[in-house]
């Protein structure tokens, strides 16, 4: 009997438990509406020509969708989580490293993001910091605590007023600057180079693209899981990155709801700061718990509880002192899901056993090598980080795999 709380955290996600296409949509649009993006977008919007903005995006997006899409064909294919597919690739306490460290950083950006949602507020209402702390981490654990109905309930509100306020202010603020042919003739005084916006764009987001199976497990089919990851991304990424860039522009604010602000839209700027970081934060606990529950073995709602609660109390903490250290850290998240690819595509041939009759190693130490050289990757060689990252673990997990004959073994599946 499956207990209420479940959202298969240990287990593959049932037939009669998948979810259509709308419902994905409206998760995976929430998962992207994302406020590093927008911060990302205005970097780029102040570091770029319009063209060369639009360009890099496009470009950026293709990288990021097709890591992500790859992810949810797998995901939805199979019905199991970032960490369970790990189990194959890393080995059954293996998969212990990507769920910890994949945790490790969604409960760091939570308690960030409960931080971020209160210190803008409390200017705009004089309400203490402290209480809007609480109120928020409380509100962000219920729904995550809540599992996939409750994500897709909350993104099916907020996707739209996020949508309609955003695209509303955006057009406040190109009226302001003179109409879009004015915008489009700004020149950036510090012009980025292609390879560090590339960077920039693909970074900004790569780790969580990692975490897509988390979500996109429930869908029915490959058909709607791939289609609404590469959706979310196009659309939802490009909206904030556009968000960023206007508002970096005109108001050299690359956060939509600070744009809001500054044009005297208080309640709106209210709900669309609110409702942007709570998608964004109740989707990184509830991916953190399924990590937590991979390693220990514990139902998911009640690490839910322990991780909001870790993350609201030590969040001022977190927003003070942690962020760099979260960013230097994502680095290490992209080599996971480039790992997760190439075993499943190019080692196991597109077949994994199920779940229950899977024979696994207790670490395969190739998985791990292919990690470690892609996150060093990614810190040390000139180009770009996430780039560097996927492909050199790729590439040396497939490489070392053949090398030992593990792919002859491991083709054995029916997913």
């Amino acid at each position: 009997m499956t207990d209420k709380h479940t959202d298969y955290e240990l287990e593959a996600v049932p037939a009669n438990a998948r979810r259509g296409f709308w419902t994905l949509l409206a998760v995976m649009l929430g998962f992207t509406f994302f406020s590093a993006s927008m911060w990302a977008g205005g970097t780029l919007g102040e570091g770029l020509s319009l063209a060369r903005f639009a360009l890099v995006v496009l470009c950026g997006n293709l990288v990021l969708g097709g890591y992500a899409a790859l992810l949810a064909f797998m995901a939805s294919r199979t019905g199991l989580s970032t960490h369970l597919i790990s189990r194959y690739a890393f080995g059954s306490r293996g998969s212990w490293l990507p769920s910890a460290l994949l945790g490790g950083t969604q409960v760091g950006w939570f308690g960030v993001g409960v931080v971020m949602f209160a210190l803008p507020v409390q200017v705009a209402t004089g309400i203490d910091t402290l209480w809007l702390i609480i109120a928020g981490g409380v509100l962000m654990t219920a729904t995550a605590y809540l599992g996939l109905k409750a994500l897709a309930v909350l993104s099916l509100v907020a996707v739209p007023a996020i949508f309609v306020l955003g695209n509303l202010s955006v057009g406040m603020a190109v009226k302001e600057a003179g109409g879009l042919a004015a915008l489009a003739a700004i020149q950036p005084e510090n012009s980025l180079t292609l390879a560090v916006a590339l960077s920039t764009c693909i970074g900004s987001f790569i780790s969580g693209a990692t975490l897509t199976p988390d979500f996109v497990r429930f869908a029915k089919s490959p058909t709607i899981g791939v289609s609404t990851t590469l959706i979310a991304f196009f659309l939802g990424n490009s909206l904030m990155f556009t968000f960023g860039a206007v508002g970096a522009l005109v108001y050299s604010e690359s956060d939509i709801s600070q744009v809001m602000f500054a044009q005297g839209l208080i309640i709106p700027a209210v709900l669309v700061l609110g409702l942007n970081i709570w998608t964004t934060n109740d989707n990184a606990l509830y991916a953190a718990s399924l990590g937590f529950s991979n390693i220990t073995g514990w139902p998911k709602h009640w690490i839910v509880l322990i991780n909001g609660i870790v993350g609201t109390v030590f969040a001022l903490w977190l927003y003070n002192n942690f962020v760099g250290w979260l960013s230097f850290l994502s680095s290490a998240l992209p080599p996971i899901g480039a790992i997760l690819i190439a075993d499943y595509f190019l080692v196991a041939r597109g077949r994994y056993a199920a779940l229950g009759q899977a024979a696994f190693e207790t670490v395969n130490w190739v998985a791990v090598g292919a990690w470690a050289a892609g996150f060093a990757a990614a810190n040390l060689l000139p180009g770009i980080p996430p780039l560097n990252a996927i492909v050199t673990a790729l590439v040396i997990h497939v490489i070392a795999s053949y090398a030992l004959r593990r792919a002859d073994t491991r083709a054995t599946a029916t997913h």
